[in-house]
């Protein structure tokens, strides 16, 4: 455990003392852990002092987890004479039920088509060396009531111009100026990631 607390001190700036040792708790835990991953489960899986209540209250805590992933890479990983890219990348996790925040039919490329559940876009430090993706930043991806309603619209379009039979550009239209690109909001989202 002395080892992941000295992992951990590089993140001083961001977090306390005692989150991290709450943090150092539970990483010790979910380390060891088999089955599934609960908070109870880390309770009992974690050593002295990582009760059911110390994980209720690391988890009730707003963590910026985007500066201590960038400061635990920049410390631990990040290589000066490296070469990094940025990649994104978003993932779909299957859910039941009504009343989960961010519930919302996604595209799913494992399924081939649009399900109900959570969407979450990582963004990721690719080492182009190593051949290894470091995720910095992830953020569940909600829709607002406008992109819902953008979605709608563009697929009635879509079904009015296939029910015409005619493929193509319209009669008519002029050629576009493709310099003048309108971004979408999935664009923007992966903006404000940035």
């Amino acid at each position: 455990m002395t080892d992941i607390i000295y992992l951990l001190a590089c993140v001083d700036h961001c977090v306390d003392k005692t989150t991290q040792k709450q943090m150092s708790r539970i990483i010790v835990a979910m380390l060891t852990m088999t089955g599934r991953v609960t908070m109870l489960g880390m309770a009992r899986w974690s050593e002295k002092g990582g009760s059911y209540r110390t994980v209720q209250r690391f988890f009730a805590k707003t963590l910026p987890w985007a500066s201590i992933l960038w400061l635990f890479f920049r410390h631990h990983i990040l290589r000066m004479d490296g070469e990094y890219i940025v990649a994104g990348d978003e993932t779909v996790v299957t859910k039941a039920g009504k009343m989960t925040y961010g519930l919302d039919r996604f595209y799913s490329s494992i399924f081939g088509r649009p399900i109900p559940g959570l969407a979450f876009f990582a963004l990721s430090l690719v080492s182009v060396d190593e051949r290894r993706s470091y995720p910095i930043l992830l953020e569940q991806r909600v829709r607002s009531e406008e992109e819902k309603q953008a979605v709608q619209s563009e697929k009635k379009a879509r079904l009015s111009t296939t029910q015409k039979g005619k493929a193509g550009r319209p009669k008519g239209s002029q050629k576009k100026d493709k310099s003048l690109v309108e971004w979408t909001p999935e664009l923007l989202f992966i903006q404000a990631m940035l």
